[in-house]
């Protein structure tokens, strides 16, 4: 999930937010300001209900974000690199690279986040008691025992034993350690992500054709995100386990084409295009890329264009490549390649390139690996 802008770092982690938390922002916050707080609270004023839900919808993302970087510290205390938090419409996902080194690290990675938001929960529900103690029953109190309820619901919600919810990590740590399997392990989660999600969508559609209202299809909704997660999360730990021992260099290729960034979309489409066959061409300035230009990004510049506009103009640039040693593990790679939209990595050698990683070499190796995988062993003779 891509920030749409950047609020700043928190712990030096880039902290970013997804348009989409507009959209629950603006449906918490009319939720409590028109219905709930009202209801509860009745003969304020409009502007006292639509600054306290307003108020309330603000804490509770900050809330979110505690939950977030508190998965990040965590991580990166435990070895893994975290490149970025980002809050969007189904809550806050932190950017982990890389896999933790065994149960134990996976266990205190993925459990302190929900023991964040129940912390949180206690916090804003003590504050919530001494203000009933001291008899001050109005808007306040309303907005701290909200807060207090939205936490703890937060926390119960993400322990469910189902991927990619904390309780997900939680269950994959639990089965590791139990079968020493991480594949497996992550495949269990996984499924336990599909049976939940698939369990939200049929009580999420019943709640809606029973009337009970459009809360109904809200549910339905996050059990679809959660089947197309869990999903993805099983796809990526059998790719993982295909790969698993596979060095980068093993499946680059070697000494592509280059161009020169001051080149013009033109000459590229007459001299390289047609006569290389290739999807991608690193910019190198003497043997060191400085960009990366594919058929995606020439195809994306009008035809009269294309004699005034250079590589350069329409490459992904250098502080965008992903960059890879030939030693490293593919594995390791993976994560790091949705930060250029052009899926590619380039490999280099004290700063020069000696390769490309695209989509394709991945397909091959991880068909080999996979081949590698499910041969059957044969006894050795006696």
């Amino acid at each position: 999930m891509r920030a749409s802008f950047r609020l700043g770092r928190i712990a030096g982690v880039p902290v970013g937010v997804n348009w989409s938390v507009l959209v629950i922002f603006a449906l918490i916050a009319w939720g409590l300001a028109a219905n709930q707080f009202p209801r509860s609270y009745p003969d304020r004023s409009p502007v006292a209900y639509t600054l306290a839900g307003l108020a309330a919808a603000v804490v509770f993302f900050v809330g979110l974000l505690a939950h977030e970087v508190s998965h990040a510290i965590v991580a990166k205390r435990n070895g893994l690199e975290v490149g970025g938090i980002t809050l969007w419409l189904f809550g806050g996902v932190a950017e982990l690279r890389g896999e933790p080194r065994d149960p134990g690290a996976e266990l205190r990675i993925s459990g302190i986040g929900p023991l964040v938001s129940l912390l949180l929960g206690a916090f804003f529900g003590v504050i919530a008691a001494l203000l009933a103690l001291a008899g001050q029953g109005g808007l306040l109190l309303g907005v701290m025992a909200w807060l207090a309820g939205i936490n703890v619901l937060l926390a119960i919600f993400n322990v469910l034993p189902a991927a990619p919810l904390d309780g997900g990590r939680l269950l994959r740590a639990a089965v590791w350690k139990a079968t020493g399997d991480r594949t497996r392990a992550s495949v269990v989660a996984a499924r336990a992500g599909w049976v939940l999600g698939a369990l939200l969508i049929g009580l999420g559609l019943w709640q809606f054709l029973s009337g009970v209202g459009f809360g109904g299809l809200w549910l339905a909704l996050i059990g679809w995100f959660l089947i197309g997660a869990a999903g993805m999360e099983e796809r990526q730990a059998r790719t993982g386990s295909a790969l698993r021992g596979i060095r980068v260099g093993e499946v680059m290729t070697p000494q592509p084409q280059t161009a020169s960034a001051e080149m013009t979309v033109a000459d590229f489409v007459d001299h390289y295009l047609f006569a290389y066959r290739h999807s991608a061409l690193p910019l190198t300035e003497d043997g060191r890329p400085t960009g990366l230009v594919t058929l995606d990004r020439v195809r994306g510049v009008p035809a009269d264009r294309r004699a005034s506009t250079t590589l350069a103009e329409v490459a992904c640039r250098a502080d965008q490549l992903v960059l890879a040693q030939p030693g490293e593990e593919l594995n390791d790679l993976l994560p790091r390649l949705s930060e250029c939209a052009d899926g590619r990595a380039l490999v280099v050698t004290e700063g020069r390139l000696v390769g490309i990683v695209s989509p394709s070499d991945i397909s091959r190796a991880v068909q080999r690996g996979s081949l590698r995988t499910n041969q059957p062993t044969t006894a050795a003779p006696r």
